[in-house]
């Protein structure tokens, strides 16, 4: 695998960087630009209906990006030349947690979105409400957070 990554060093490295810019960067856009935006529209249908729809297809674009930073990272901790790995140690429980958490928000909108179907548009409302108040700015926390350990990671 060092070989591999030596060969392919930048490559991995930008696919790294991109994914996680795409991912955690969206994910500023969508609570601080979009999010307060959607509360300026005063029908509760109509918004829960673009809400939906705008997290349905956020989460359906940051998915392969997702997956390309897991393939990445683990291709950086095995072809990387470190001595001391706890940083990649960190960075792994940290986009762990962050995934687990995105697979919760994700499972959540689906809940809600079957909600919205079946008309219960309360329930739709407390299904989401987590999702911008706690799951959203946790995961944007935490992705940067992994981006300082990732800059100390290629001072080494």
């Amino acid at each position: 695998m060092s070989n591999f990554f030596a060969n392919y060093a930048h490559t991995i490295i930008f696919l790294h960087v991109l994914s996680a810019i795409i991912w955690i960067g969206g994910m500023i856009a969508i609570r601080l630009a979009v999010h307060p935006h959607l509360q300026l529209i005063e029908d509760t249908k109509l918004k829960l209906e673009k809400t939906l729809s705008i997290m349905g297809r956020f989460f359906n674009i940051v998915i392969p990006f997702i997956i390309i930073i897991l393939i990445t990272a683990i291709i950086m901790s095995m072809g990387m030349q470190i001595q001391n790995k706890m940083f990649i140690y960190i960075k792994e429980a940290i986009w762990t947690v962050m995934a687990i958490n995105f697979i919760v928000m994700y499972l959540k909108r689906a809940k809600a979105q079957k909600f919205f179907e079946d008309n219960k548009i309360g329930d739709t409302k407390v299904t989401l409400a987590i999702i911008p108040k706690v799951l959203l700015p946790l995961n944007i926390i935490l992705g940067v957070i992994a981006l300082i350990f990732g800059v100390s990671l290629r001072g080494f």
